[in-house]
């Protein structure tokens, strides 16, 4: 929300967009060829990458279009309250998505793993003790050694509660109306953010090349990859957005009592950041 228009009268409500129609089909490309590429098929790298790419576009369009409306003074206070609880059910939804995969998580490593190794299957698999990170009890994966917390995910769970810190700054920075030390610790959290993804990227280097831990790797690879892989693209959204947030601060767009734009963002870092203490534990320490 914008810093020049909190007593604005009226309620707005914008006119029709393009914008979700396009959103909705650019993320249908970006994920017909995420499936098509995790499958093998060569064409499906090349569809992901260009939906990824139209989906940036319509984003950058559709948040130009949010904040040319802010400035020109059409969102009340009013609508400051709307867009709090938009955000609010947003996160909660997310909560629940990565709820369903900490869910399936459990399940697979708490009741399945133990139930194939019972009794009642030694007939079919007598050599499977049904430990986490196994190969599976009918030897169809290939050998794989399981992610440990050193030292990257440590790493990482350093970086991420560090930029939780520096994000904290940078909001009471501009509560105070401090622009400058609100962008320069504002850019020190999307660094942090941008240095985590990185070491992601060479956790999963690692993983496919000295590991031999794929998504392919039976229920361990598939729920280490998924809950890992998600978060990752989530730390990603959150470093886009606060990356929008600090263009925002440097133009002059946030005061130190109006400034919603910059809260929904750190609201959404944070829940990623608690999200990661989750991973942290349960997928890389349990």
């Amino acid at each position: 929300m914008s810093s020049h228009n909190a007593t604005a009268p009226h309620y707005f409500v914008p006119g029709p967009s393009q914008w979700p129609v396009l959103g909705g089909a650019t993320l249908l490309t970006t994920m017909v060829g995420a499936s098509a590429w995790v499958n093998g098929l060569t064409w499906g790298a090349y569809v992901n990458f260009i939906g990824i790419f139209l989906t940036l576009v319509v984003l950058y369009k559709w948040f130009g279009d949010a904040i040319a409306e802010s400035e020109s003074g059409k969102y009340s206070a009013r609508i400051d309250v709307s867009f709090r609880w938009s955000m609010s059910w947003f996160i909660f939804s997310e909560v629940m998505f990565f709820g369903a995969f900490f869910g399936a998580l459990f399940y697979a490593r708490t009741i399945t793993m133990p139930w194939l190794a019972d009794l009642d299957h030694k007939v079919l698999w007598p050599d499977f003790a049904g430990q986490w990170g196994s190969v599976g009890p009918a030897g169809v994966v290939e050998a794989f050694k399981t992610m440990g917390p050193f030292p990257i995910p440590t790493i990482n769970t350093a970086l991420l509660l560090t930029s939780g810190v520096t994000l904290t700054i940078s909001h009471h920075a501009l509560r105070e109306g401090n622009r400058s030390k609100t962008a320069l610790w504002l850019f020190a959290t999307i660094l942090l953010g941008a240095i985590f993804m990185g070491f992601q990227a060479y956790e999963y280097m690692h993983a496919y090349s000295e590991l031999n831990l794929k998504l392919t790797s039976g229920i361990y690879g598939s729920t280490f990859f998924m809950l890992t892989g998600f978060h990752g693209f989530h730390v990603t959204m959150g470093a886009i957005m606060l990356s929008v947030v600090l263009y925002r601060i440097m133009k002059g767009h946030f005061t130190a009592d109006h400034h919603f734009a910059f809260e929904g963002a750190a609201w959404y870092w944070h829940f990623v950041d608690v999200v990661w203490l989750g991973l942290y534990v349960v997928v890389y320490w349990m």
